[in-house]
């Protein structure tokens, strides 16, 4: 979502006269955009911004900060952070050269915390994106859950989702455009609740979001991805959807959080652990096999051992995910979780941090073995960070895949065969072209 944020505030300062430097040393401007899930996240902005006043003393540009962390400190910010003069929320990124022009004529504190305005189109062009091959869509934006450990719903409001007619026509452009990828992206997709059925017309499924995957695979796009999933929405129409159609990759991301009955009421989730095993098992059950990965957080509040181990069974009962984000809980301010007492102490936090990530790691190392000799097909997106001999890309079910190869091979698909399984990704060799 910050991605897809980022481009679109590239775009509207463009289209204002703003040009993009490669470096903050030489910027009239600097935006930073934040995220504020984490605790971390939002920390670091702060650091960066000293980092960078400290290099431009005499020569002070103009500061902004967008996105979650703007949204949710707003004017607080400038106490603060003395050299912010631009707080711009996540619904006012279209409103960024204003801003910025407000301030560069002076204007000491600049803020919009105001809503999307009417008229203000969510779509990008294709040439404004990070990636020539790879594009974001946003679907959905916003929360409506309300789980007590989760800053979203208060960072980016209450769930709004896109005319399905003019999703649709932002993959054709894209298409047009070479892009052989697309993920369709929001809080939580399979929320997708349009005000109208535009461009849903006498396509069938259980639920809007259903019917949209559909729609979206009759465009023709070669490989379409989806994220993040919520269990509590989760269809098993969603998985025979999949199955219909090829360009709807195989790989899920369905949020676990915990495996215990008692901490998921206390977080507030609207499921249970054996909810979620079944909507694992309506996975399993695909024609294909899925790729499914998962978040899960460590040390909620009064989450005992016993809850612990709860989670650590569900992880068993899974069979393990392909891959796993473990998160130790850290507080986020005004949420209801924050009312609790942490009584999980960081050290506590930690070791059962370890201790599921080696479970996980033992599940994962035998997943990924058994891509060794079969073949996946893989978008060519870039050089290997370790290996400048080497391509990289990520294959329909998501995973990352290193290879020999040269640049002539961007943006292309290739069947790789895999030799080697490393602890995140595989490693092959091209068959052939696709």
């Amino acid at each position: 979502m910050n991605v897809a944020d980022s481009e679109r505030a590239d775009v509207r300062l463009r289209a204002a006269g703003f040009d993009l430097t490669s470096s903050p040393e030489t910027a009239d401007v600097v935006i930073f955009n934040t995220c504020s899930v984490r605790e971390r996240a939002a920390h670091k902005v702060f650091t960066r911004i000293g980092e960078v006043r400290r290099q431009r003393i005499g020569s002070e540009p103009v500061v902004g900060v967008m996105g979650c962390v703007a949204q949710l400190e707003g004017a607080s910010i400038f106490d603060g952070s003395p050299s912010v003069s631009v707080v711009a929320g996540t619904r006012a990124t279209d409103r960024l050269p204003q801003l910025i022009s407000r301030a560069l004529e002076g204007e000491r504190r600049v803020i919009d915390l105001d809503e999307r305005a009417a008229g203000e189109a969510w779509d990008l062009p294709a040439t404004a994106r990070t990636s020539k091959y790879v594009a974001f869509v946003p679907i959905i934006e916003g929360c409506n859950k309300f789980c007590t450990y989760c800053i979203v719903p208060y960072s980016r409001g209450r769930e709004k989702s896109r005319e399905a007619s003019d999703i649709i026509a932002e993959i054709n452009e894209l298409r047009r455009h070479g892009y052989r990828e697309i993920h369709l992206i929001g809080q939580n997709v399979n929320s997708y609740r349009p005000k109208t059925e535009s461009g849903l017309e006498g396509i069938k499924g259980a639920t809007p979001f259903c019917r949209l995957l559909r729609a979206v695979a009759t465009t023709g796009m070669e490989r379409i991805k989806f994220t993040t999933s919520f269990p509590r929405d989760f269809h098993r129409d969603i998985v025979a959807a999949i199955d219909e159609h090829e360009n709807l990759c195989d790989w899920i991301h369905l949020p676990a959080q915990s495996g215990s009955d008692r901490v998921l009421r206390a977080m507030r989730r609207g499921h249970t652990a054996a909810d979620y095993l079944k909507r694992i098992d309506a996975v399993r059950s695909a024609r294909r096999n899925l790729s499914i990965t998962s978040d899960i957080i460590v040390g909620f509040p009064g989450e005992t051992t016993a809850d612990f181990r709860e989670t650590l069974k569900l992880v068993e009962e899974v069979g393990g995910y392909d891959g796993l984000y473990i998160f130790k809980y850290s507080e986020r301010p005004n949420t209801p979780a924050a009312s609790l007492s942490d009584n999980v102490t960081l050290e506590e936090k930690s070791a059962r941090f370890m201790e599921l990530e080696t479970t996980q790691r033992t599940f994962q190392k035998k997943i990924y073995e058994r891509y060794v000799g079969r073949e996946v097909r893989v978008l060519v997106e870039g050089t290997s960070s370790k290996f400048p001999s080497d391509m990289t890309g990520h294959s329909t079910c998501h995973k990352v895949v290193n290879f020999p190869g040269t640049e002539s091979m961007l943006g292309t698909v290739v069947n790789i065969r895999i030799s080697a399984a490393k602890r995140n990704s595989l490693y092959g060799e091209v068959i052939s072209a696709l």
